[in-house]
C-alpha cells in the first residue's frame, strides 16, 4: 500500500508528539525521515522510528529545550546537543551555518552528544539545494563495530560522511562510510537469516566472513570491515581516524570520556561558493564534469554511468506521484507503535493513486 509523503509526516509528527517530544522537533525529523524514504535510503527513513520511541521510553532521547553553545566565534561553533533528536539537531545547525555562511563564506559547527542524525544525504542535500557545499562526518563515541586496520577488536563505529554540492537540475550528494557495508544493514540481514554477498565483515579472529551473525552472537565478536577490504583497508581506516578527529576531537567530546549511551559526534562545514571563485563558476565545473560523467561509455550496456543524487532525484520524483510503500516488517512495527501511543494510522485516503 502506497501512502502519500503528506501523510506520513503528519502520521511521524504525531507518533512523536506523543512520546513527549516538542512540536517542532517532532515535525522537523518527521519530515527528514520520509524524505530519506523518498530518496530510497529505506535503512534510515521511518524504520528508525521504533527505534527512537524506544529509546526515548528508556529515557535516551532529550524531547524538549535547546543545544547549549559551548563556544561561538561566528565562524566555528561548538554545541552540546544535550541527546535531543539528532535530525532536529543538524536540521537547524545547517541553518545557521547557511545563515552565517552568507556573510563569512565558510562556517564549521562542531556538535557533541547528538542523538542519531539519520542519513547524511537527506542532511547535506537540503544545503545543496540552496547553492551551498554541506560536508557532514560522524562518530558515535559510545559504539564499537569497527575494528582498526590490522587488529581485531572492534573500536569504532562505520563513521559515516557525506558531502553535497550543486551540480545542474539537482545535487550531487556523496554518503558514504569508512567501512565496506553499515550497522543497520548488518542487523537487517541478521533479521531476515540472509548472508552477505561478499564477504564484507571479519570474524573474530580477523576472517573475512559473510555472515552478519559474528556481530550479534559469536564470541569473540566480529567486526565490520573497512573500505579496501583485507588488502587496502588502510584506506578505510585512515577516513575512519578523520571523521573520529573531526568530529570527536574539535566537539572536544568522544571515547576518552567513555559515554554510554546512544548518540553522535559531529562535524559540519557549509561553503558558500560565492566567497570562492563565484556561484557560476562552481556550478559551471560541476555541471560540466556530472555531465562528462553520466556521458562516459558504459561498462554494461544498458547501465549508464549514474552519480550519487541521481537515484535520489528520480525516487523523490516517483514518491511524489505514488506515494511511498512499506515492507510488512516495518509497517508491523510502525503500527505496534501507533497502537502503543493511540496514534492513527495513515488511513486508506492516503493511498496515492
Amino acid at each position: 500500500m502506497a501512502v502519500e509523503s503528506t501523510q506520513l509526516v503528519c502520521f511521524a509528527t504525531q507518533l512523536f508528539m506523543a512520546a513527549g517530544m516538542e512540536e517542532d522537533k517532532a515535525a522537523c525529523v518527521a519530515r527528514l525521515l520520509v524524505l530519506t524514504d523518498s530518496m530510497g535510503r529505506r535503512t534510515h527513513g521511518l524504520a528508525m522510528a521504533p527505534l527512537y520511541l524506544a529509546d526515548i521510553a528508556k529515557g535516551g532521547m532529550a524531547l524538549s529545550g535547546a543545544p547549549e553553545v559551548v563556544k561561538d566565534t561566528g565562524a566555528t561553533v561548538v554545541w552540546d546537543g544535550n541527546y535531543l533528536p539528532g535530525l532536529w539537531l543538524m536540521d537547524r545547525a545547517i541553518a545557521m551555518a547557511m545563515e552565517r555562511a552568507a556573510d563569512l563564506g565558510v562556517v564549521t559547527v562542531a556538535i557533541r552528544r547528538s542523538h542519531h542524525i539519520g542519513c547524511l544525504a537527506a542532511l547535506v542535500k537540503t544545503a545543496a539545494d540552496q547553492g551551498f557545499v554541506a560536508i557532514v562526518q560522524n562518530s558515535e563515541p559510545a559504539a564499537r563495530r569497527v575494528a582498526p586496520y590490522g587488529g581485531v577488536e572492534p573500536l569504532f563505529t562505520p563513521n559515516p560522511m557525506a558531502i553535497g554540492y550543486p551540480a545542474g537540475e539537482h545535487p550531487v550528494l556523496v554518503d558514504m562510510c569508512a567501512s565496506i557495508t553499515t550497522t543497520s544493514m548488518t542487523r537487517q540481514k541478521h533479521a531476515a537469516g540472509e548472508q552477505f554477498e561478499h564477504p564484507w565483515l571479519l570474524d573474530g579472529h580477523g576472517n573475512p566472513t559473510r555472515d552478519p551473525a559474528v556481530l550479534e552472537h559469536a564470541e569473540p565478536r566480529g567486526s565490520l570491515q573497512l573500505v579496501g577490504g583485507s588488502e587496502y583497508g588502510h584506506k578505510g581506516f585512515g577516513l575512519a581516524l578523520m571523521i573520529e578527529a573531526l568530529s570527536q576531537g574539535l566537539s572536544g567530546h568522544g571515547r576518552a570520556d567513555r559515554p554510554g549511551r546512544w548518540g553522535g559526534n559531529v562535524f559540519l562545514q557549509i561553503l558558500a561558493p560565492d566567497f570562492f571563485a563565484g556561484a557560476q563558476a562552481f556550478s559551471r565545473q560541476t555541471g560540466f564534469f556530472a555531465d562528462a560523467c553520466r556521458a562516459n561509455r558504459p561498462a554494461r550496456a544498458g547501465q549508464p554511468v549514474r552519480l550519487p543524487g541521481d537515484q535520489a532525484a528520480l525516487a523523490i520524483e516517483r514518491a511524489q506521484v505514488y506515494g511511498l510503500d512499506y515492507d510488512a516488517a516495518t509497517w508491523a512495527a510502525l503500527r505496534a507503535c501507533a497502537e502503543r501511543l493511540d496514534v492513527a494510522m495513515p488511513t486508506p485516503d492516503a493511498v496515492a493513486a
